[in-house]
């Protein structure tokens, strides 16, 4: 018999919750027995087959619970009158899919079953694309037909540019790029369901026009934004070139008939695109999958996506560690800075992840990239800082033991400024890319429907209280409009009680 921690963890319930341990021996073994479950793993007579006990000590009750690819169904629990606290979703599964696998101990990633290597070596970003959304590496004749499809959806309506123009000269180009694509949902009526009906995406050639629709126009609009944030016109897509070829040509031409982007940066670029197209069900597929559940069309769940990678904490993370990079400056400065951050001074941006206990695999792809680019664009010292960064960080102890290697943001955001990109850029960068990811996961969803999302919460608020009239009320001690009454003040406005009194 196997368990989780010990041969009968117990996990405590308090307030209708279950609260799992981190580590077993934290547990305390003095709870009244009312208030734990134990629980444990068995193996049936069927070699495949497994079982997780539960013993509920409140009733004496055993409960022998399927486990399936190391899951189980957690509304088994609502059986029981209890729901399962998992605060972020560090531990849950929302639903089974088959499009990434990540094994994060290892150091693994692979896009329906092809290790993330061999796809970065041998294929280009639209056939990992076509991979991710229909399963399987395209034919030549399918690359081809898919490739035509989506190069002729790259351009946009003349009101959308329109739309885009009426932007403020210094708008964030991330929120250029989520209007904006809010706003496709207003140009395609017929692929909105709140007014055609959720059925419409029962047809599949409704469902792979807006594949094309958003694979082949996220890019225009991003080179839109880019343009407009330098106060140039903007660019048309040309069909002469690939895919990220033709990104590259919106950038920067700027009025040669013959502008050829330089290939060798186009395959880098190409690259980046695949190692970001997809990673699991990260918080902007979460996102996705979420408002899929709602029946929505496609554009508005890649707003809500986008606008989760929007934050800092997920498409600007390698922005994070570029500027940790530069404020380092040189070589020289890391050892003081690798002291700072022992001593929970500075936070070492780059290293670590959620997901993997070794070395992103992305990043050791990265690392090969940079060269390539730097041999182009001109050596950088930020790379020199980066490597020997790295090589001390992998060799020091403190970090080995908190599993602190580099991940895809540490060199992906070097690269991107050696090749020109400003800064808030990044995440547009990185959008572009995880639309493949999150419109395979769109996809599966309407083949696998489930119901709405509705996750349960943990409510820890007041017990019923009695209404009290509003001249009866006590002012708290502090309050959320104290700061609004020092603003007025400042501003030498009247305070806001003589407001209510006028």
């Amino acid at each position: 018999m196997s368990s989780f921690g010990t041969d009968s963890t117990l996990w405590q319930i308090g307030d209708d919750l279950i609260v799992p341990p981190i580590f077993s021996e934290e547990i305390p073994r003095s709870l009244p027995e009312e208030k734990q479950l134990e629980m444990s793993v068995h193996r049936s007579a069927n070699p495949e087959q497994h079982f997780l006990e539960v013993v509920d000590h409140r009733t004496g009750k055993k409960h022998m619970i399927p486990v399936e690819e190391d899951t189980i169904d957690a509304s088994i629990f609502a059986q029981l009158g209890l729901s399962v606290y998992d605060n972020g979703y560090l531990n849950t599964a929302v639903c089974r899919s088959s499009i990434s696998y990540i094994d994060g101990d290892k150091g693994i990633l692979r896009y329906r079953g092809y290790n993330i290597e061999d796809l970065a070596m041998h294929s280009s970003f639209l056939e990992v694309s076509y991979l991710l959304i229909f399963g399987d590496l395209p034919t030549a004749d399918q690359l081809n037909m898919w490739t035509t499809r989506i190069m002729r959806h790259t351009f946009i309506h003349e009101n959308m540019i329109d739309y885009l123009r009426s932007f403020r000269y210094d708008a964030h180009p991330m929120g250029m790029v989520t209007s904006a694509l809010a706003a496709m949902s207003t140009f395609h009526p017929e692929a909105n369901t709140a007014l055609q009906g959720e059925h419409i995406y029962q047809n599949e050639n409704m469902v792979n026009k807006q594949i094309f629709r958003c694979l082949g126009k996220v890019p225009t609009l991003a080179a839109c934004a880019y343009r407009h944030r330098i106060g140039r016109a903007y660019n048309s897509p040309s069909n002469e070139f690939g895919y990220t070829e033709n990104f590259l040509y919106m950038l920067d031409r700027l009025s040669e008939n013959n502008y050829v982007p330089n290939p060798r940066l186009s395959r880098a670029l190409d690259i980046i695109f695949i190692l970001h197209a997809d990673h699991e069900l990260n918080c902007s597929t979460a996102a996705m999958r979420q408002m899929t559940s709602t029946g929505v069309d496609p554009f508005i769940c890649l707003t809500g996506a986008a606008s989760a990678l929007y934050g800092p904490s997920h498409g600007g993370a390698n922005e994070a560690a570029l500027k940790m990079l530069e404020e380092i400056g040189s070589v020289d400065h890391i050892p003081a800075f690798i002291e700072e951050v022992k001593a929970k001074k500075r936070r070492l941006m780059g290293f670590g992840h959620r997901v993997y206990k070794s070395y992103d695999p992305r990043a050791k792809i990265l690392k090969q990239i940079a060269d390539e680019v730097f041999e182009i664009m001109g050596r950088n010292n930020l790379i020199d800082v980066a490597i020997e960064l790295e090589r001390i960080a992998l060799s020091d102890e403190y970090f080995i033991k908190r599993n602190l290697y580099p991940n895809v943001d540490f060199y992906s955001g070097i690269i991107y400024k050696a090749m020109g990109f400003p800064t808030d850029f990044f995440p547009v960068l990185f959008c572009i890319a995880r639309t493949a990811g999150w419109l395979a996961h769109w996809h599966e969803q309407l083949q696998n429907p489930i119901p709405i999302f509705r996750p349960k919460q943990a409510y820890e608020g007041e017990e019923p209280r009695n209404y009290v009239p509003i001249d009866e009320r006590v002012a708290q001690e502090s309050s959320p409009l104290d700061l609004q009454e020092k603003y007025l003040l400042r501003k030498n406005l009247p305070p806001m009680k003589e407001e209510r009194d006028i």
